[in-house]
């Protein structure tokens, strides 16, 4: 039986006034440089069904997620545990969740909902026989660990190298570009699927809106003849696209898209086609520990800790956050693995670290994993375990850095068990 995909897209652009999010300050928009998109991808072989969904904003709630799988299980009879829903992590689109001082825009969130269950269905109706190819490349010019240790231990995030204290870098990138690619019968390409780990930041702080550097690579794979590209971001809480070692000019949104864009185009050149696929979907939803609050972390002064962009932000948002943690007692997070053949699609609903990502990548062998971030909700920052030790702003306690040191592995953990079942 042949494969059969069907790719589609809508857009999600806010309207001007929307409030945005992705910079800890209360920011409304005032112009749009370039349209945001939610994308679909919708594979069937063998009787089973997958799907992916992209969405050009900072993150998505498990609320929000488990409501776009209720209603395209109830439109489509699409099985619900078989959709992963992930943000691409862009830091200029608007408020889908509280952050800060910036408090999410119910209505907008109600019209996001709406159109992804909406592009879902079109990407169903659009579906077409053909084969899936997969291939990859790697990208050095672009991923930046953004950590930099100092000569007395700590972290400073967003470091450099012209301080007479720094030291060194604190850890590694993850360089993979992976991609998968369909076309129909005849040849045509239908669309793309990237995985790649680099925080998305460009015009966060501005109020002007933006699909960032991910719809940048959209553009120009649409410039090539490429329909549809779907962006799922990797383990990038530590990676940006900032070079810390050199005193070079930051790349452009549009100058990351063109990188990514040349090393999609080369995997296509000689990427191998299969007419058969194994499917499967499995997830588990696991309860995470909150870390134990000293009064150094209430305060913002244990060692090594960077609050950014308004420190008073902190001690407005803590007070809540802590009252929260005492309420749930532990935090649920679903970790849910896609099985494409040899590839495994890890959804993790975290600003994961790289370190938790490659785990999983080198633990999977002889599986081929990859890891999706931001995905089906989202816990926060997930530092490694050492990370906690030299501080830094991932580290420090707030709305998005609240889990204990051991949450990471626990979710990796949880994702190499899921892998290693068979789909």
């Amino acid at each position: 039986m042949a494969v059969s995909v069907g790719f589609a897209e809508t857009d999600i652009t806010p309207p001007i006034g929307t409030h945005k999010i992705g910079w800890r300050r209360d920011i409304v928009s005032d112009r749009v440089l370039d349209p945001l998109f939610a994308r679909a991808v919708v594979i069937e072989s063998a009787g089973c069904k997958v799907a992916f969904i992209q969405l050009d904003t900072l993150s998505i709630r498990w609320t929000q997620v488990s409501d776009m799988r209720r209603r395209i299980a109830e439109r489509y009879g699409f099985p619900p545990g078989n959709v992963m829903v992930a943000a691409t992590h862009n830091h200029a689109g608007p408020a889908v969740a509280n952050a800060g001082d910036v408090q999410r825009d119910e209505g907008y969130i109600e019209t996001l909902v709406t159109r992804v269950v909406s592009v879902f269905g079109d990407a169903l109706a659009g579906m077409r026989e053909g084969e899936v190819g997969f291939g990859g490349c790697f990208e050095f010019d672009v991923p930046r660990n953004r950590r930099v240790v100092m000569r007395d231990g700590t972290v400073r995030t967003h470091g450099g190298f012209t301080d007479p204290g720094a030291l060194c870098m604190e850890g590694p990138v993850d360089p993979e570009v992976a991609v998968m690619a369909a076309r129909a019968e005849g040849g045509e390409l239908l669309g793309v699927m990237v995985n790649f780990a680099c925080h998305p930041t460009h015009h966060g702080g501005e109020t002007s809106l933006s699909a960032g550097y991910p719809g940048a690579l959209a553009n120009e794979m649409k410039k090539r003849g490429c329909p549809a590209t779907v962006f799922l971001n990797g383990a990038s809480g530590n990676i940006g696209d900032q070079d810390p070692c050199r005193d070079v000019p930051r790349k452009s949104k549009d100058e990351i898209g063109i990188i990514l864009a040349d090393g999609v185009s080369g995997v296509l050149e000689g990427i191998r086609y299969r007419s058969e696929l194994k499917l499967g979907s499995r997830s588990r939803t696991i309860h995470l520990p909150f870390r134990k609050i000293t009064d150094a972390e209430v305060r913002g002064t244990v060692k090594g800790a960077e609050r950014f962009v308004d420190p008073g932000g902190y001690d407005r948002e803590i007070p809540g956050q802590i009252e929260r943690m005492r309420r749930m007692g532990t935090q649920p997070a679903e970790v849910q693995v896609i099985s494409v053949d040899e590839y495994a699609y890890a959804g993790i609903p975290a600003e994961y670290f790289v370190q938790h990502g490659l785990r999983i990548k080198e633990q999977s062998y002889p599986r081929h994993a990859l890891v999706v971030g931001h995905a089906n909700g989202m816990v926060g920052y997930v530092p490694h375990a050492d990370a906690f030790l030299r501080g830094g702003y991932e580290t420090t306690f707030c709305g998005c850095s609240r889990l204990a040191p051991e949450a990471g592995d626990m979710l990796a953990d949880c994702a190499l068990e899921l892998i290693k079942e068979e789909p």
